[in-house]
């Protein structure tokens, strides 16, 4: 090309193997910063800088009571990687100052926030555990259950999904009139099945005052945490939760409203839950599922929410409905045509997307007898 020539030279050819071996040692770096946030999160260390401001190595390890020389390597990473600031680079290793800057500090300690994220960090590590079973079950067609993924998965599923229930159920359900109205009857009961924590019937009993909210769930020792919650909130007078699945509803039961918030894809039997669903419910009441808001069909170089969910699905939400013999195995990516199938095997007669919008990943989707 001259000197004259303002046509620009042809980019050079990317190595599709190249590009692919980036594509995944930039995965193996994600990895790796996703575990250390583990380790910030559950060792208490993100909490502490984000109370106390900048400190060394030997400052946090002794507020933490943690290894000093473990807690120096985690403070380097976390700088490096671009999570921590540091004040003096060129200082000595034990002397440099380390601090969470304030909007990151919000995203890893603010369990408040909406964007409140270290309890994904959670999952992943009490998914990474597993893989010795995770292996197994893939060879075998059989599961891995809930309770084999431990505390910390429980309290990571209930803590990330809390802030959401606090700050906008109430919110996204009066924006739908009928369905508001329904809840807003004078002592409506409302049952909210796959509760977990309870975080969502608590959210429900506030939005309603005039309600009373049955929860239940599988998982015993999340019933006991909702429990506690609910004592805490001073609304065990109205919130009341029962240890068990919602195949097993009582037939004589009368509920104005039922919810399934984020489960109904876990469940071995959905179709025998939605069925429960039908017959307790009153035909002038409502059923709605919050669920993932997956796309409308499967296609390859899905979005951010496709590859979340399947390895949601892949690591977690799939082996624990497969633990259970005879389950359908939905798995986290359950599309609105699976949902709408499921609904009207129970006996409902059509399924309606609600407008509720920017509600994290999730759709709700109103189940008419």
């Amino acid at each position: 090309m001259s000197v004259t020539d303002p046509t620009p030279p042809e980019p050079a050819a990317v190595d599709p193997v190249d590009a692919f071996a980036d594509r995944i040692f930039t995965s193996a770096l994600g990895a790796f910063e996703t575990l250390a946030v583990h380790l910030g999160d559950r060792l208490d260390w993100y909490r502490i800088l984000a109370e106390r401001g900048s400190l060394t190595s030997s400052e946090l390890a002794e507020a933490a009571e943690t290894g000093e020389r473990y807690t120096r390597e985690w403070l380097e990473h976390q700088a490096v990687s671009g999570i921590l600031a540091v004040d003096d680079a060129d200082a000595a290793a034990s002397d440099r100052r380390y601090s969470l800057p304030p909007a990151h500090a919000e995203v890893l300690t603010d369990d408040e926030s909406l964007a409140y994220l270290a309890p994904i960090a959670r999952i992943v590590a009490s998914a990474a555990a597993q893989l010795p079973g995770l292996l197994d079950a893939a060879r075998t067609g059989g599961g891995v259950p809930w309770a084999s993924f431990g505390k910390d998965m429980r309290d990571a599923q209930g803590d990330i999904n809390r802030p959401w229930f606090d700050r906008e159920l109430a919110g996204a359900l009066a924006s739908v009139p009928e369905l508001d109205a329904v809840l807003s009857r004078p002592g409506a009961r409302i049952l909210d099945v796959g509760c977990g924590h309870g975080w969502s019937s608590l959210a429900l009993a506030r939005a309603y005052p005039e309600a009373v909210v049955d929860g239940v769930d599988i998982d015993g020792p999340s019933i006991e945490s909702a429990r506690a919650h609910a004592d805490e909130a001073e609304l065990a007078d109205r919130v009341t939760f029962h240890l068990g699945g919602g195949e097993a509803l009582a037939e004589d039961d009368a509920y104005d409203a039922a919810f399934v918030f984020e489960a109904l894809h876990d469940m071995p039997n959905p179709v025998e839950v939605l069925g429960a669903l039908r017959r307790v419910v009153r035909d002038d009441g409502a059923v709605v599922i919050m669920d993932e808001a997956v796309a409308e069909r499967f296609a390859p170089d899905g979005d951010d929410v496709e590859r979340v969910m399947y390895g949601y699905s892949l690591l977690v939400c799939l082996p624990d409905s497969l633990s259970t013999p005879g389950s359908v195995g939905t798995g986290t990516v359950m599309r609105p045509s699976t949902l709408e199938g499921y609904a009207r095997s129970a006996g409902f007669a059509s399924a309606e997307v609600l407008p509720i919008e920017g509600f994290a990943a999730f759709r709700f989707t109103r189940l008419h007898p």
